[in-house]
């Protein structure tokens, strides 16, 4: 399995797992056109799209994905607050269910932002097993057992956050949104400290902020804490995502 990231960031987000058989999505937050280069325009091989929530970086090219005749899941809340109308198409996810995608089975979980009804995911694959998928949450209230990747936003550390308030980088207002709506490094790091990383091969560090974080210090904290092979997303990067290294 390879895992193409085509944006983490505010200006867009989408993840594709592929083996070349088949792959699947997650976010619609980048332009159609690069979704489409990175299937080598073999659009038939994506099994689904699935979407974390309603916000534009993560959600705005949904449409493009209906009318390509892609299969797109999400809660009800998320289509709802976008006013998707009925498609046949358009899978309307729940907490804790089980939907497939092709070979990929998906289990969504709630997670803390400020939208209609965000959602995390599990993913799995034979190919690069259990993957666990969280964006836009300033906290996970769960534990997972048997991941094998992850993904995992951490957008901002506090301390940089505060000296740029301080700076007038940027407006005190944004302080109490981006603490009450993202992951920091802190509870990032706390949270794969509270799981099982016993069988993780990789972490993924996704969705940094462009000036409330720093990519080279959040890949080594990371690494020190967990023991783990760490990457900070970046668009146009691609990675080996197997069950194991082998």
């Amino acid at each position: 399995m390879e895992l193409k990231i085509l944006g983490s960031s505010s200006a867009g987000n989408c993840y594709v797992f592929d083996n070349g058989n088949e792959a699947l999505v997650v976010e619609c937050g980048v332009s159609f056109n690069k979704v489409k280069e990175s299937v080598n325009f073999d659009i038939s091989r994506i099994v689904g799209a699935i979407v974390s929530h309603e916000h534009g970086d993560h959600a705005k090219m949904v449409g493009k994905f209906l009318d390509a005749r892609i299969p797109v899941y999400m809660s009800s809340g998320t289509a709802e607050s976008l006013e998707l109308p009925k498609n046949n198409l358009l899978c309307l996810m729940a907490e804790c269910g089980v939907y497939h995608a092709g070979s990929f089975k998906v289990h969504p979980f709630k997670t803390q932002h400020d939208s209609a009804e965000p959602f995390g995911f599990l993913i799995h694959h034979e190919e690069m097993g259990t993957v666990l998928f969280a964006t836009d949450t300033y906290y996970l209230a769960y534990t997972f057992n048997g991941l094998n990747n992850i993904l995992l936003e951490c957008n901002y550390r506090l301390d940089i956050l505060e000296a740029n308030i301080a700076d007038g980088k940027m407006p005190a207002k944004l302080r109490d949104r981006t603490i009450k709506s993202h992951c920091s490094f802190d509870t990032c790091k706390e949270t794969l400290l509270a799981n099982d990383l016993s069988l993780v091969n990789n972490i993924v560090l996704i969705h940094l902020s462009d000036g409330n974080s720093n990519a080279s210090e959040f890949k080594q904290g990371i690494a020190e804490a967990t023991g783990k092979n760490v990457h900070v997303a970046k668009a146009g990067m691609k990675l080996k995502f197997n069950k194991t290294p082998f």
